[in-house]
């Protein structure tokens, strides 16, 4: 009988976020690949494809790591997944919330829930 995993976050995967040498130019590329630009800011971009799905660029330095974003649907389950990581849940200048805990291999991993506020002025 398969033993039992003790799932620590229950969710889809949101975004990849990537290294990039020249944010413009990189989010120009994917663009012109079908992606979306939805956030522009000059220490990160963010595009998603017509499913959905992102890939964030980070430019060198960018305070963000590079990582995987798991997205859960409600904020409860965004803070019993930071409870259970021990780690605290931060708010975003988008409104977004989220926290960085390690995935696999010791990479980091965000869990990311997205308000109805989410993006509002």
């Amino acid at each position: 009988m398969p033993e039992e995993l003790d799932v620590r976050v229950e969710g889809v995967v949101d975004h990849i976020a990537v290294e990039s040498e020249d944010l413009r130019q990189d989010a120009r590329e994917y663009e012109r690949l079908g992606f979306r630009l939805e956030t522009m800011y000059e220490d990160w971009a963010m595009l998603r494809d017509v499913r959905g799905f992102g890939v964030a660029l980070l430019p060198r330095g960018s305070k963000h790591p590079p990582h995987m974003a798991i997205r859960v649907e409600t904020r409860e389950a965004l803070e019993e997944a930071a409870r259970r990581e021990n780690r605290p849940v931060k708010e975003h200048r988008d409104r977004s919330l989220s926290f960085y805990t390690k995935g696999t291999g010791g990479r980091a991993l965000e869990v990311i829930y997205y308000p109805p506020e989410y993006k509002k002025p």
